[in-house]
């Protein structure tokens, strides 16, 4: 007996549209227009003999059948999705799609790949820098490089985490100013810079460092990690420096750590996949190379 189904791309438009609630951003997710996006949803409505969405002007809402189809239409294209990414036997698809934080990837993974295309070049790498969560299988993405701490939970019993590297913490400064900064008291007489994202890095160093943080909150701000550190590097003030991200300014000498040595926290950055694919070729490649050039970084 044949299994009586409607087509399955409209179901995929389907999900997407009633996850945006927008014909719009479903097309822009599926590379597709608006306009085919509705017509197809309106001969899945058609097979169906039930509306699913509810068209306002300006507004898309699910109807009551909508609403109860959705979550079982997910389900099962998620279920196919995982069940043809963990096929056993399956040929290498030479393809990589890797999600990672914007200030992991800027600053320490970019520079570092052409060392993985010349160790596999039979992978075509892409990369998406955001930091909103992962839906593993439905955003394409086979790997994330997220900021996590120690002991967090996975976030679901599909996913798999692999340590990739605790991050650290030490000042940093332009060597114009290194003469200037012996002991933590010297921090007085420069600005210290700060970033929005992560305010309780100089708190937490000087924490870990024995001493008072009360005088180490004043100074610039900055909306990204990467601003802060260019900023320093331009003699700007002090930042706080977190290994990995600043290894290849105080490899290239473009910024010297001060007041050292760094103090290991409990954050750090972790390589996130599907159980189902983490065993895939391309992703295994991806993880054994990762993990040695973080191995192989210089101590500062």
């Amino acid at each position: 007996m044949s299994y009586r189904l409607p087509p399955l791309n409209t179901l995929r438009l389907f999900e997407a549209a009633g996850r945006h609630l927008s014909f719009k951003q479903a097309a822009a997710e599926l590379n597709l227009t608006p306009s085919a996006v509705s017509h197809a949803l309106q001969s899945l409505e058609d097979w169906l003999g039930a509306p699913l969405f509810v068209r306002g002007h300006r507004s898309l809402t699910l109807t009551e059948t909508g609403g109860a189809y959705l979550p079982q239409v997910r389900d099962a294209l998620e279920r196919l999705a995982t069940a043809t990414a963990a096929l056993p036997g399956r040929a290498p698809s030479g393809r990589l799609a890797v999600s990672v934080a914007p200030s992991f990837g800027l600053r320490w993974l970019v520079p570092r790949l052409s060392r993985f295309r010349d160790r596999h070049p039979d992978i075509t790498l892409s990369l998406d820098t955001s930091h909103r969560p992962v839906a593993f299988p439905r955003d394409g993405v086979d790997a994330a490089i997220r900021m996590r701490q120690d002991g967090e939970e996975d976030g679901g019993t599909d996913l798999f985490a692999t340590p990739l590297v605790r991050e650290a913490l030490v000042p940093v400064c332009a060597p114009g100013l290194v003469a200037a900064v012996k002991t933590p008291a010297d921090l007085a007489a420069h600005s210290l810079l700060h970033v929005d994202s992560v305010r309780e890095e100089w708190a937490a160093w000087a924490a870990l460092s024995g001493i008072d943080p009360s005088d180490l909150m004043a100074g610039p701000r900055f909306d990204t990690v990467h601003m802060a550190l260019e900023a320093a590097a331009n003699g700007l003030g002090i930042a706080m420096g977190r290994l990995p991200l600043v290894q290849a300014d105080l490899t290239a000498g473009r910024l010297v750590a001060v007041l050292g040595p760094p103090h290991t926290i409990r954050t750090g950055y972790w390589l996130i996949t599907s159980r189902a694919t983490r065993n895939r070729p391309e992703v295994v490649a991806f993880r054994a190379w990762i993990t040695a050039e973080l191995a192989a970084q210089a101590p500062v």
